[in-house]
């Protein structure tokens, strides 16, 4: 992971213009927008506190804005799971997904789309995600920590409709419980496995076919925009914040 923040490499630019760039005239480039809301996520810095280096903070969060609300950003994410997952000479969907979800403090002043999480004694926000085997996000759902893992996990296999063709095994914790698995068997033909700890064990222990997108939860870390959840609704974070951390993840892999 790079110790500090690091702007578009020309190589790393090409991958997302040619899915960005609609070839129209405008007063900033969109490489030195899209640097900026990478900045923003890396640092976890308010929009208003924007490097004066970049255009102004109101340009740069009209685009953001935009993106989140047009599937921008979900487009670019989509298109570089594909090229990564070819790189590493794979399908190019899964045949296999594991769902978990993280729940996330809110910072003050946040109040819209929280609730606590009972369980974990946390007042915030509910990650839910879906990823492949390389702990690639193919599903994002973001809610109120009081959200229980069955509603979640629902609102990830809506999303994953007619996506993963090649589709064939959930794996999940216990967490997940017959609601949710109802729910598969009457929407999709896809096995659930629910895979759980032995009761004997602490700390950390890999799950097989789960541990992977623990893995991923621990590359957002490494975005302080992340550590907490600082977006004043949920779509901020779940349409736009998530996924641009996966794009800047998944850009240093390809141009590598």
């Amino acid at each position: 992971m790079q110790e500090k923040f690091h702007e578009l490499l020309d190589s790393q630019w090409e991958i997302i213009e040619k899915v960005l760039d609609d070839q129209r005239e405008r007063q900033h480039s969109l490489r030195t927008i899209i640097n900026a809301i990478l900045w923003i996520n890396y640092t976890g810095c308010q929009w208003r506190n924007l490097d004066s280096k970049y255009p102004p903070w109101q340009s740069v969060y009209y685009y953001f804005r935009k993106w989140k609300f047009n599937g921008m950003w979900e487009e670019i994410v989509d298109v570089l799971i594909v090229k990564e997952r070819r790189r590493q000479e794979r399908e190019d969907s899964p045949s296999l997904l594991a769902f978990d979800s993280q729940s996330s403090k809110k910072v003050a002043f946040i109040d819209l789309d929280t609730g606590i999480d009972g369980g974990k004694k946390v007042n915030g926000r509910k990650r839910h995600l879906a990823v492949d085997t390389l702990g690639l996000p193919w599903a994002i759902y973001v809610s109120a920590a009081n959200v229980s893992d069955n509603q979640g996990g629902c609102q990830l296999i809506d999303q994953l409709k007619g996506k993963v063709p090649r589709m064939q095994k959930i794996a999940a914790d216990h967490g997940y419980k017959d609601t949710f698995i109802d729910y598969i068997n009457e929407q999709t033909n896809w096995e659930v496995e629910i895979v759980q700890r032995p009761e004997s064990t602490k700390g950390f222990v890999p799950e097989k076919n789960r541990w992977m997108v623990e893995r991923t939860y621990g590359w957002f870390n490494f975005r302080r925009r992340l550590c907490r959840d600082y977006e004043k609704t949920a779509e901020s974070s779940e349409l736009a914040m998530i996924r641009i951390a996966t794009i800047s993840f998944l850009i240093n892999r390809l141009a590598s």
